[in-house]
């Protein structure tokens, strides 16, 4: 029974803000599809500095010579928890929703950088450390992303409409706790995505590495 009453509320909240989600969700790809345009606008120098910097990493992967599995742990999650960390406080600022959006539109541009990147200059063999290096933990973080955008920019267009527009709505309290609860459990993905970057995704790369030499 409280599992129907959950799937409900979040079935409800998706359905109330369907538009917002179709927004964010557009803006990211519309970072990635930019970031992988600006692969093709680098100079021959710039992808053959870029390249030697990578295939050192490679090779630093391969020969398992990179910082221990705790502290890229670590890394991962103090990385997104500051960038989440972020949305969160623009969120309840009234100035900071065109920064959120900012935000996301800048994380589709790495990741379509990134892949880009690889398949630009190794092909099918980039397609695959694309797949192994940046697909795993982002089946997690991507769709996080894009929700605590979502959420971010209603709250903030909730409050927008308190100041300016001097619209009658629940009271704000229980949202901002509802809001803020939400944003602690992101942490619990945050967590599990570094889990598999931290843990997996080196795996997966050094064998796909092995596999092509």
């Amino acid at each position: 029974m409280r599992k129907n009453m959950y799937q409900n509320v979040v079935a409800t909240h998706f359905r109330e803000h369907s538009s917002i989600y179709l927004f964010v969700v557009v803006l990211f790809l519309m970072g990635v599809i930019f970031g992988a345009v600006v692969v093709n606008s680098l100079s021959f120098t710039q992808k053959e500095d870029l390249f030697y910097y990578l295939s050192q990493f490679f090779s630093q992967v391969s020969s398992e010579d990179v910082a221990s599995k705790n502290d890229l742990f670590k890394q991962s999650f103090f990385h997104n928890m500051k960038f989440i960390g972020l949305m969160c406080i623009l969120g309840i600022s009234i100035i900071g929703l065109p920064i959120i959006l900012i935000l996301l539109f800048m994380k589709g541009m790495v990741v379509g950088f990134t892949v880009g990147f690889l398949v630009n200059q190794m092909g099918w063999d980039g397609f695959l450390l694309s797949f192994v290096s940046v697909l795993p933990q982002n089946l997690i973080i991507i769709p996080i992303f894009i929700i605590s955008a979502a959420i971010a920019v209603s709250f903030s267009l909730k409050m927008i409409s308190r100041q300016f527009m001097k619209k009658i709505g629940p009271p704000v309290m229980p949202l901002f706790g509802k809001y803020m609860m939400t944003f602690a459990g992101v942490l619990l993905f945050l967590c599990a995505a570094a889990g598999i970057e931290a843990f997996i995704s080196p795996h997966l790369m050094k064998t796909v590495i092995h596999s092509l030499k």
